[in-house]
């Protein structure tokens, strides 16, 4: 908090974005941070420390903490093994210092947090060869290096299998994907082309035609040209377009649906509806409908077979009981001889 409240105070230009004081800020955010609650098996936790996993606060919190951790670490280093090239991503390093001073630095970095929450640890080149996210640097006679691309020892190549229930784009994005990593990372054509042979294999394997690899590749060697026509396409869009819909994917049916509103006009976006982790991943306990907010609900007559439906954005067991009350209140309501409206 101290971190973010001076990073604020230094930022001239934080009033032409928004009319809250640094105090106000941290107010926020103190409560954001502090609030974090959740349910499991029925107990209502209260998370007590770091941020909470999901929060849109909570990388930006990280960051800064990480931003002002590296630059003291690094502006401290003794002088034997200060690094000559710091580059951090997320929670991955890439440095360059002095032989043999790889230990002593670590050491150096884990003193910087006092709390002992950040720890370092290193990997270092290894036969020339040192991986930094999914890149893999190789080192050449001369001086000189190559990139490659880089894949964990446990990888196994398995990707969207061609017969699952997803639109025909989505897997040629697949194929796609990895093409367009290997032009942005590989830096020999030798190695492009034995890493074309290796995902041509593993796309192969899981159920790929060859028509699907050529229509990909084809994209993205015509990519220039593609995107072009692309803007063209969307500026034509702009003025034609009538909205877009989100259906779910039902193979065969969603495709002749697309067709139908491209006909009106509106563009469609297709999402898979039977997947793995709608069937089997719960991680979050069911929530009783009766403390759901912002719901339709309907209450049926069990005097008749009529029904009242209404709309509410609080609980709606805090709603049904307003309406418990004002039933029982006519219930229980007097009617004088002239309210019944009697002749006699």
């Amino acid at each position: 908090m101290a971190i973010i409240r001076e990073r604020l105070e230094e930022d001239t230009t934080l009033n032409n974005r928004t009319n809250l004081t640094v105090s106000d800020i941290m107010d926020l955010l103190e409560f954001i941070l502090t609030t974090t609650y959740f349910t499991f098996r029925g107990v209502i936790y209260r998370q007590r420390f770091v941020a909470a996993m999901g929060s849109p606060v909570s990388a930006i919190i990280a960051n800064l903490f990480m931003e002002w951790l590296e630059k003291k670490a690094v502006a401290t280093a003794p002088l034997e093994c200060k690094p000559r090239l710091w580059r951090r991503y997320v929670d991955d390093v890439l440095e360059i210092i002095k032989k043999g001073t790889t230990e002593q630095l670590t050491e150096h970095l884990n003193t910087v947090d006092t709390t002992g929450n950040i720890k370092f640890t290193f990997e270092e080149e290894c036969e020339g060869k040192i991986p930094f996210l999914d890149t893999l640097i190789v080192r050449k006679e001369g001086g000189t290096v190559k990139l490659l691309v880089y894949r964990k020892k446990t990888h196994t190549d398995q990707y969207l299998n061609f017969d699952s229930q997803h639109p025909l784009h989505q897997k040629i994005g697949v194929i796609r994907t990895l093409l367009d990593r290997m032009h942005a990372i590989v830096t020999e054509d030798k190695d492009k082309e034995e890493e074309e042979s290796r995902i041509r294999k593993a796309v192969t394997n899981c159920g790929y035609p060859k028509w699907a690899f050529d229509k990909a590749k084809q994209q993205v060697e015509g990519k220039a040209e593609v995107k072009q026509n692309k803007e063209q396409k969307n500026t034509t869009q702009e003025t034609e377009t009538k909205g877009m819909v989100v259906i779910p994917y039902v193979e065969g049916l969603s495709e002749k649906l697309q067709r139908i509103f491209r006909k009106h006009k509106i563009s469609v976006a297709m999402k898979p509806h039977n997947t793995l982790n709608r069937l089997l991943v719960h991680p979050k306990d069911k929530v009783d409908s009766i403390k759901t907010s912002g719901v339709v609900y309907e209450i049926g007559c069990k005097g008749c077979d009529k029904s009242y439906i209404g709309e509410t954005g609080r609980p709606f067991g805090v709603r049904l009981k307003e309406h418990q009350k004002d039933a029982e209140k006519v219930a229980n309501r007097k009617y004088t001889r002239k309210k019944q409206n009697n002749p006699r």
